[in-house]
């Protein structure tokens, strides 16, 4: 049984394939966390010591202090001084929030979060454990689901007033995670639009270290994703803790080193952007959590996140079969689309291989640039003289399929929409709101607005065979204010917006089940798991410069598996050998086109349909294999990974060199998941293989030269 109770010791215990997650009741009251590492590791009893000042209840003695024990959920203003898990308002004003345990329950079905994301429970195990509060009469569920072959455990927290009096949930936070030890180093994602993805990985110090999000998304200033590892780890090496959250708004990740040089980690929605008032009998649910650990270096750490990924968070459509090529409209034509160029696109993707052309923005309303249209969902019908359903017909036709770019949480002043109803946008009374992209985000917390946009939508696309749509949001929330909600639900704004827009994503699911959803935020700003468990792949950044793609395809790499990310060739300007460079670094991931293919050169066209062929042949082994990081971009002038199928008998090998790489030979590339006894052919070059070469290490030559790199589809003979 992964979910265990000694009743005698009061102590549970959750188990995965080669982990162990450990706490226990203390003093019928507190949690107290004991371990968290590997399977076989020895659980050291919590030793109670005294720190000056340090507050303690008199039921337990001196010593066991909520200020310096590791607990499971800890409360503002009842004695834990470092980062709170919770914070309560009561109805007298008073923050002092203090649950005592109460009851736990096994659980064979997770209870899925109120409204949002989370993982498919896939037969895992779930422990409910419950706290309440006499005074408040506030009760707090806490939920641990145990994904036993993914070494990975999910955490998330339901608060429930059952009190007389209305309550407000200052601070929620998903989990909280206290570690023995303060030699950690902390990695992060950071970045920014059109820049996505640098992997920083610095020390931990006394204080607290934090990644978060203001903004209303995830950001692609800082990604939700992080670890915390030995400060020696490697990447087959050492302990390493990764945590994530299954979210697309505002978000906090907090790390504290305390005064007794242990670590403290959080992880939920934190306070300074969010606020949630309840009444009597209603309950609050905070995104889930995600956290796994491994005794065998980071590249462990990876892999157990993508399976986990691939099994619990994406739609089928993005596992069982493979992904289309796409030809995408934007980087070649911009707003200056129309049915006849459309057309014309669709029969030269068809001869080049492709499988579906994508529209992007500039077909609705009198969009002609970014100033105007968004929020009016009908068709122009200047650029399409014959329709919407017209277009799709004759794309099928042309024998490829037909994609649509839509960004319904935003909304131009130039616009139908908002001269109707200027009080949909977060703008505060009073004051003029904050332009971005001539654009304003639409109060998704309104239930008006999304039953307008499901209007719009179903009105438009009734009888138009779609078959994928790209999902954008090019904006950030300010002027945060919801005219449909009273003065004391304004901080419950940002939460409420996300829900808004989760429903109308699940109900675009629902009414084209047959159409997956890529999203979009501006490329990265939305790069998460929330978003990844409607959409079946993102578009990871509007930056499509290889070089810069070698980054941060290897950087996100780190948590989200290729089957996530969409990588677009785009022009190349009738460079050959960067066409051949692009594609190469593309095949990274989910391979797409952005280019206008009706002006590129017959000798292009051939090759991008040699190449597109030539994918499709080894897209699974992308899709669904493990992933292995040899070199980083990061610390190196060049970068090389590869992708091992599950069986172990298919390799795609891919090495780039950046702008700044020297001439020479290659260190050992040893792609270890080579069975020695085996031979294994280059199924691109012919070239073939002992399995003992592979594992001993590839010694490859570096050109030095702009625009090369190699790759290998190795399959075993």
């Amino acid at each position: 049984m992964p979910i265990k109770y000694d009743r005698e010791n009061k102590v549970f215990t959750l188990t995965t394939k080669r982990t162990k997650y450990v706490f226990g009741i203390l003093g019928d009251r507190y949690l107290l966390h004991c371990y968290y590492g590997k399977k076989s590791g020895d659980v050291v009893p919590y030793n109670p010591y005294m720190v000056s000042f340090a507050p303690y209840p008199p039921s337990l003695g001196n010593g066991w202090s909520p200020d310096v024990f590791p607990e499971e959920i800890s409360f503002f203003g009842s004695g834990d001084f470092r980062a709170s898990t919770l914070k309560i308002r009561d109805g007298f004003g008073c923050c002092v929030t203090d649950l005592k345990y109460k009851s736990f329950k096994r659980l064979k079905n997770k209870p899925a979060p109120g409204g949002m994301p989370f993982a498919g429970d896939d037969g895992a195990e779930t422990l409910a454990v419950t706290l309440a509060d006499d005074v408040t009469g506030c009760e707090a569920t806490l939920y641990y689901t145990v994904y036993y072959d993914t070494d990975v455990i999910t955490r998330f927290m339901t608060v429930k007033n059952n009190g007389r009096r209305s309550v407000k949930i200052e601070r929620a936070m998903s989990m909280t995670l206290d570690l023995p030890s303060c030699d950690y180093d902390m990695a992060t994602l950071y970045g920014s639009h059109y820049d996505e993805c640098h992997l920083q990985r610095v020390p931990l110090h006394h204080g607290i270290q934090s990644v978060y999000s203001r903004r209303g998304f995830s950001s692609p200033q800082y990604n939700p994703f992080f670890y915390i590892c030995e400060s020696g780890a490697t990447e087959e090496r050492g302990d390493v803790y990764g945590f994530n959250l299954i979210w697309s708004g505002s978000y906090l990740d907090e790390v504290e080193v305390d005064q007794t040089n242990k670590t403290r980690i959080s992880v939920g929605l934190g306070e300074e952007n969010f606020g949630y008032v309840l009444e009597t009998g209603e309950e609050f649910t905070t995104p889930e959590a995600v956290m796994t650990f491994s005794s065998a270096g980071t590249g462990r750490m990876t892999r157990n996140l993508h399976d986990f990924t691939r099994r619990n968070i994406l739609p089928a459509s993005s596992t069982d079969v493979p992904h289309p090529v796409v030809l995408n409209t934007w980087e070649g034509s911009l707003f200056d689309i129309n049915e006849d160029k459309l057309i014309a696109f669709a029969k030269e993707a068809k001869r080049l291989g492709f499988d579906m052309l994508v529209m992007d923005d500039g077909w609705f309303g009198e969009r002609k640039d970014d100033w105007a249209a968004l929020g009016d969902w009908w068709v122009n019908p200047v650029k399409f003289k014959n329709g919407l359903a017209h277009l799709s017909d004759e794309i099928h036709k042309a024998g490829v399929k037909f994609g649509i770019w839509i960004e319904p949480e935003m909304v131009n002043p130039n616009s139908d929409l908002y001269r109707a109803h200027p009080e949909w946008a977060l703008s505060v009374p009073g004051r003029e709101p904050m332009q971005s992209r001539q654009q304003l985000v639409l109060d998704m917390s309104n239930p008006d607005v999304i039953e307008y946009l499901k209007e719009s939508f179903r009105r438009t696309f009734d009888g138009v065979k779609i078959d994928y749509f790209k999902w954008d949001a090019n904006r950030h929330m300010s002027d945060v204010y919801s005219h449909a909600l009273p003065p004391h639900r304004q901080d419950e704004v940002p939460y409420r917006c996300m829900l808004g827009v989760y429903s109308l994503l699940e109900w675009f699911r629902e009414e084209y089940p047959g159409a997956p959803i890529e999203t979009c935020s501006g490329g990265g700003g939305r790069y998460d798991l929330g978003m990844m468990r409607y959409g079946f792949q993102i578009w990871t950044s509007d930056n499509t410069d290889p070089y810069s793609r070698t980054r941060i395809q290897s950087a996100a790499l780190t948590a989200y598996p290729a089957a996530t990310m969409s990588c677009h060739v785009s022009n190349p300007w009738g460079n050959m050998k960067s066409l051949d460079f692009r594609y190469k670094v593309a095949c990274g991931g989910m391979l797409g086109y952005e280019m206008d293919i009706l002006k590129v050169s017959e000798e292009e066209r051939l090759e991008m349909a040699r190449r597109t062929a030539e994918y499709k042949t080894f897209e699974h082994v992308v899709r669904l294999g493990d992933y292995f990081p040899l070199v980083s971009p990061v610390t190196n002038d060049y970068e090389a990974h590869y992708y091992a199928s599950k069986d172990g008998r298919e390799f795609v090998f891919s090495l780039a060199e950046k702008k700044d790489t020297k001439a020479r030979t290659t260190k050992p590339l040893k792609i270890k998941s080579a069975n020695a006894e085996k031979r294994y052919r280059d199924r691109l070059s012919g070239k073939v293989y002992e399995g003992r070469e592979l594992k001993d290490g590839l010694r490859l030559e570096l050109t030095g030269e702009p625009d090369s790199a190699v790759l290998m589809y190795l399959v075993e003979e």
